[in-house]
């Protein structure tokens, strides 16, 4: 393999190889496109755009999901079993005055 130094093809003789044009880029000095003022804009612009602020509401919600996930599980199998038993047998009393006043009170705030 060291006896191959001519990759280029005799079809286009004066072909460059991709070495030839990454020694000549390497050659180039770099092109400064912008100002040091148009930059410093630049920067500062994109500094304000890049930030994001997240409204109160979600903060408070992220917090009480902490709560919530902190909170022990509560088992409510034996007082439901208990609630079926009472209904299947016949036996369940209903409050009605409490049950309105839960109604009254999560539609109107009472």
């Amino acid at each position: 393999m060291s006896s191959v130094t001519n990759t280029r093809s005799s079809f286009f003789p004066n072909a460059k190889t991709t070495a030839d044009r990454s020694q000549e880029i390497q050659k180039q000095a770099p092109v400064q496109r912008n100002t040091i003022a148009q930059k410093a804009y630049i920067d500062n612009q994109t500094r304000n755009d890049a930030r994001v602020s997240i409204p109160d509401a979600v903060k408070d919600f992220a917090h009480i999901k902490k709560a919530v996930d902190a909170a022990p599980e509560i088992d409510n199998s034996a007082k439901i079993a208990a609630l079926k038993a009472q209904i299947q047998g016949g036996n369940y009393k209903m409050d009605y005055d409490k049950m309105a006043d839960k109604i009254l009170g999560e539609e109107f705030g009472v």
